[in-house]
């Protein structure tokens, strides 16, 4: 069963970060291409779903 990703944020730009949030209980911040044939990449720490919008 597919669990939903604990947050989305819609992105303009296909080359994104992710540190967690802007607190100290983040994490390493990690670089993200989202690929044209999907349009959304999910970080692999805190799973936060990243969606590309033109």
């Amino acid at each position: 069963m597919a669990q939903e990703a604990p947050e989305v944020q819609i992105v303009n730009k296909r080359r994104i970060y992710c540190d967690g949030s802007d607190d100290v209980l983040g994490h390493p911040r990690v670089w993200l291409q989202i690929p044209k044939d999907v349009n959304f990449a999910e970080c692999p720490y805190c799973d936060k779903r990243f969606e590309f919008e033109a």
